[in-house]
């Protein structure tokens, strides 16, 4: 079953069901888009353009965000926080008078229920720990521990200094088990540099 949704086509953004991200809106067709979510159904379709030209080729996959928290600011900017609910695939686009962008979408049933086994989290915990080590990141493992593996996978999926490629790749991904296994041979990938010095990428 399809469903309408405004989009914000934003680069290098990215929203997992279950967590939050937050945003600085500030350009005219985007307040416009959350003033109209905020007085229909709060929601808005995070997505990824395929490039940064205006108008440009969407993804296929994006998230379906609720705003949560609100503040309206006194020059019409808003900061909100988005809270994500389902992922969603982009059927088309629509033809539309509102300054911002719409399409008809699918909205993708994950499996809410599902888990890793124990070796694959595991090994994916081994990876992070080098790779956290490797960019001298601080983090609170017993925290990590504490994590279910949906909440560990897609958090750390959406967190990563990856590029905008690799991100979309893990959205995308179908299973938590696939994003898991991407997400290891993506901190592998990343965790090495090139001849120069600088990091290597997907594009």
């Amino acid at each position: 079953m399809s469903t309408r949704l405004a989009i914000f086509p934003l680069p290098g953004a990215i929203l997992f069901p279950g967590l939050q991200l937050p945003l600085h809106v500030f350009e005219p067709r985007y307040r416009a888009l959350v003033g109209e979510a905020l007085v229909r159904d709060r929601r808005i379709a995070m997505i990824q353009p395929q490039s940064p030209a205006e108008g440009s080729a969407l993804f296929a996959i994006g998230c379906v965000g609720r705003i949560g928290e609100v503040e309206a600011l006194e020059d019409g900017r808003y900061n909100i926080v988005l809270e994500g609910e389902s992922r969603f695939r982009v059927l088309r686009e629509l033809d539309v008078t509102t300054p911002f962008r719409r399409i008809e979408a699918e909205l993708i049933a994950d499996d809410q229920d599902e888990v890793l086994s124990s070796v694959e989290r595991a090994g994916f915990e081994h990876e992070a720990r080098r790779f956290a080590d490797a960019q001298g990141y601080s983090v609170d493992w017993d925290s990590v521990e504490r994590l279910d593996d949906m909440a560990l996978i897609n958090g750390v999926s959406q967190i990563a200094p990856f590029d905008p490629a690799a991100k979309q790749a893990l959205l995308e991904a179908g299973t938590l088990g696939e994003r898991c296994e991407l997400l290891i041979q993506l901190m592998q990938f990343f965790g090495h540099r090139d001849g120069d010095g600088d990091r290597v990428t997907l594009q």
